[in-house]
């Protein structure tokens, strides 16, 4: 009895001793955590895509709250409403930023760009792209396989079966940039959605000279730079045979695009163009050459 006893009063001893040494440890490397921190984290959508720069939305609520400005964060899901109650909740402005979408700059449709080949492996553009330069002649455009359209949490990237080449929906876009991580060929671009969703932008990714890039496909970039002489702006740049055309600096006047001789630059969501007015002919009425007499001057005698 006396032995059991003894057990007991031990192990008490030692459990008292041991919750004191847990006490005064938590006490004493304690981690404090901004409450605020947990309250963004329930504003925010819980997407976890990383569109916004940091590790799923817990490392953006952090580097909200400890930022102490929201000056170049910006959650793409939530969108301006979502960083307006940020914004509230940290006593903070919120600054109004720019929608964004995924903009897909490849038009090497079935129709402009025939097979050559056939790829008969594991349906992967990541793959594909690791073993060889696709089915067409062109080795910089789109592979095909969908690796974007697995990537989108949001289901707003699809495979068009007629053109071959994904289409975004831009209702259900949030321009968090899977697409554009998942695509090989870097043919997937975050653009300013613009105003009315209108934009313009060159359609082509190819780098080759122009011969081999209008073989390969009918409305290639084949960089002859007619683009770039009629920008007023300066928002186009021509690098390794490729027409680029800055966003920042595009002010929409549409003149690339009735230059560019390949039909490479596309104007996204315009109105049609109006019908230039023919000039007015002139009537042909017979003009007379009126003739002029000139008097030489009489020698004075």
């Amino acid at each position: 009895m006396n032995v059991i006893l003894i057990a007991v009063i031990s192990l008490g001893v030692i459990a008292l001793v041991s919750a004191a040494i847990l006490y005064i440890a938590s006490k004493k490397f304690a981690v404090y955590e901004d409450p605020r921190i947990a309250q963004v984290g329930e504003v925010l959508p819980q997407a976890n895509c990383g569109g916004c720069g940091y590790p799923g939305c817990s490392g953006f609520a952090d580097a909200c709250v400890k930022a102490g400005s929201l000056d170049g964060k910006f959650c793409p899901v939530g969108g301006q409403p979502v960083m307006t109650q940020i914004a509230e909740i940290l006593g903070l402005d919120a600054t109004a930023a720019e929608p964004m979408v995924a903009v897909v700059r490849c038009n090497g449709t079935c129709a402009n760009r025939p097979r050559v080949n056939m790829y008969d492996g594991a349906k992967s553009c990541a793959i594909a792209a690791s073993l060889y330069g696709g089915e067409t002649g062109c080795s910089f455009g789109c592979l095909g396989c969908g690796d974007c359209v697995e990537a989108c949490q949001f289901d707003a990237i699809h495979m068009n079966p007629e053109t071959g080449l994904p289409e975004v929906d831009e209702a259900k876009c949030t321009a968090c940039g899977a697409c554009v991580k998942a695509c090989p060929k870097s043919i997937i671009e975050i653009r300013p959605q613009g105003k009315k969703s209108r934009r313009v932008y060159v359609q082509c990714v190819n780098k080759d000279k122009g011969g081999v890039a209008r073989k390969a496909c009918t409305v290639a970039c084949i960089g002859c730079g007619k683009c770039v002489k009629v920008c007023p702006f300066e928002a186009i740049t021509l690098e390794n045979n490729l027409a680029y055309i800055d966003p920042n600096k595009c002010k929409s006047c549409r003149k690339c695009e009735e230059a560019c001789p390949q039909n490479t630059i596309i104007a996204l969501n315009f109105p049609p163009r109006k019908p230039k007015a023919e000039a007015a002919e002139t009537a042909a009425a017979p003009k007379v050459a009126a003739t002029v007499k000139t008097e030489t001057p009489k020698a004075e005698a």
